[in-house]
């Protein structure tokens, strides 16, 4: 009897291998899951995340293409994604309400001057059921590492106040824990990244700051946490909107 069960499990047990292998960062398998219908990314640059053959996507960014390439001379030989809707994806301005089955936004919120506003934003244009799918950097395996987790008090200010009382600050605390510079020359990167908008991470998390700041503000937004996980040195959610509830404000 036993080897029978053995042998009748040998394929699951190979399919099994063969999705951990081939999943080494489970983004993907978290597609499957979660999405289907038509929807947007946001920010996806080089690295446009694989969806699922059910899924439908039209990528957003806040230049064109070629702009983006000239804004990111780093990103010199990568494809880059053909963005089709010209917008800040932070407010989501073109996109109608409850217009999409989902918003995919990975690596988008750290960039986010207002990160709940943009939370808020992403809620309002997907159909009541809908998902956002999001990833963010864990700062503790990134350039981020020696800058503290951003405070929920901290992000409840900029949401409340306006982020612009900070944006300074912002690029200062970029400037000396990742570009490492001091003196005049940290001053004079820190106005040339200022004029030209860079787009830096203006707020950082660690997993256990994530899930906190998550847990905080589903009330206020409105949305139900299907998954938070980590995933190397990621932290992957998926967050739904109820199927029956108002816009956030």
């Amino acid at each position: 009897m036993i080897p029978a069960i053995r042998k009748r499990l040998r394929p699951v047990k190979r399919a099994f291998w063969r999705i951990v292998r081939s999943e080494p960062l489970g983004r993907e398998l978290v597609a499957r899951t979660y999405l289907t219908g038509a929807g947007v990314e946001i920010g996806a640059l080089h690295n446009p995340l694989r969806v699922p053959r059910q899924a439908r996507v039209s990528y957003v960014d806040r230049m064109s293409t070629a702009a983006l390439r000239e804004h990111y001379p780093e990103l010199a030989g990568q494809d880059l994604v053909t963005v089709d809707i010209i917008d800040n994806g932070e407010n989501l301005a073109t996109l109608a309400p409850a217009s999409q089955d989902f918003v995919i936004a990975n690596h988008f919120l750290e960039h986010c001057q207002d990160p709940i506003g943009s939370l808020g934003n992403m809620l309002r244009v997907v159909r009541p059921g809908g998902t956002i799918y999001m990833a963010v950097p864990d700062k503790r395996f990134t350039f981020d590492v020696d800058r503290e987790v951003t405070s929920l008090d901290h992000l409840l200010a900029d949401h409340e106040r306006g982020p612009a009382a900070t944006r300074r600050q912002h690029f200062a605390e970029w400037v000396r824990f990742v570009s490492r510079l001091e003196g005049p020359a940290a001053e004079a990167e820190l106005d040339r990244l200022s004029v030209m908008d860079y787009s830096i991470h203006y707020h950082v998390w660690d997993f256990p700051a994530f899930l906190g700041f998550l847990t905080a503000v589903r009330e206020r937004l409105g949305f139900e946490i299907e998954l938070t996980m980590r995933n190397g040195q990621e932290i992957l959610n998926v967050l739904r909107k109820p199927a029956s509830r108002p816009d956030p404000a």
